[in-house]
């Protein structure tokens, strides 16, 4: 499992500090990556147009192929909800 951002490097390894995370972060600070994956989106906020990640959850098969996608992911459940999905793949 890894976990993917257009956040520097240093920026990443404090919140994976924060917040104990059991797996790698990767700075994807050019937004290549998200821009590949469809994830770097038009947002809007108070009425301001930015350009940012849409929190999307990608489950990659063993075959290297994307297996599952969870769009505009939401904190709550959605551990669970990826968990159940893995298991369901590995059968």
């Amino acid at each position: 499992m890894i976990g993917i951002s257009p956040d520097a490097a240093a920026k990443q390894a404090k919140f994976k500090s924060k917040f104990e995370l059991p797996f790698d972060l990767l700075a994807d600070t050019d937004h290549a990556g998200a821009e590949a994956y469809g994830v770097w989106v038009e947002k809007s906020m108070y009425g301001k147009k930015y350009m940012g990640i849409e929190r999307t959850t990608f489950l990659i098969g063993k075959d290297g192929r994307i297996a599952r996608i969870f769009p505009k992911v939401k904190v709550e459940g959605h551990a669970a909800e990826v968990l159940a999905a893995i298991q369901e793949m590995n059968g």
